[in-house]
């Protein structure tokens, strides 16, 4: 009789991600790069708002976009899904931490419970974790692998920084809480003391501070010129045929 050894399975399922954290396919930042500068061609102006990242970010890797409500799941690329933050910064490549804003997280709407700042700071830092915390766990029941991807950026687009990381669930007991002098939440790790979460009772609005991997991706691009806009559009073939006018009475 075999004995110590371990059973021979005829099927295993191994989840696998799309790739592995923060390894980004080997064309991705040519692509980010091409899409940056396309970008700021087309527009004239270094604009680049959350659902541009998210749709730019889905292209560059050959995932879906599918825009969320909950805006953890904006990418989707099999059982991989990604929520998109952008951060803006004066050099991207040397930044520490970033701020991300992560939703509206009202304990009024979902627990009924009081939220100024005369109610145990520890109570209300509990049941906004518990809300991110079902949130997560919402999206986890869909998608193995649920990661955020962060684009830091500077102010005209000539320098950004890429990383991800696993979006995960806290648990509130690592956490201390209290109110600072402008009446906002904030909570730090017990551990190391570190300010991690901030959480605003006016309009219910929560942060999470995260720091930026050391091996995350820098990329730099040359500024375009903008581009002409009647060169484009006689490129186009445009006349007025193209364009359709209604008049509409009263």
């Amino acid at each position: 009789m075999a004995k110590d050894k371990t059973p021979k399975l005829r099927t295993v399922n191994k989840s696998v991600s799309a790739f592995p954290l923060n390894e980004f396919p080997k064309e991705f930042p040519f692509l980010l790069g091409k899409e940056l500068i396309y970008l700021l061609a087309s527009k004239g102006k270094p604009e680049l708002e959350g659902s541009d990242w998210e749709n730019i970010f889905a292209n560059c890797v050959g995932a879906e976009w599918k825009p969320s409500n909950v805006g953890l799941d904006d990418v989707v690329m099999g059982n991989t899904a990604w929520g998109a933050k952008t951060v803006k910064a004066t050099k991207p490549s040397a930044q520490k931490k970033v701020r991300l804003i992560s939703g509206r997280n009202s304990p009024i709407y979902s627990f009924g419970e009081s939220t100024d700042a005369k109610t145990k700071p520890d109570l209300i830092g509990k049941l906004v974790l518990d809300i991110w915390n079902e949130r997560v766990s919402a999206i986890r029941e869909k998608f193995k692998h649920l990661r955020t991807i962060v684009l830091v950026k500077s102010n005209d687009l000539s320098e950004v920084s890429v990383f991800e990381f696993d979006t995960i669930r806290y648990d509130h007991e690592l956490y201390n809480w209290e109110w600072n002098k402008n009446k906002n939440l904030v909570g730090t790790e017990k551990r190391t003391d570190e300010h991690r979460f901030t959480w605003q009772p006016h309009g219910s609005q929560f942060t999470i501070i995260e720091d930026v991997p050391a091996k995350s991706l820098v990329i730099r691009i040359k500024q375009p010129k903008k581009l002409n806009k009647e060169k484009i559009l006689t490129a186009l073939g445009f006349d007025k045929s193209w364009i359709t006018v209604i008049k509409k009475n009263g």
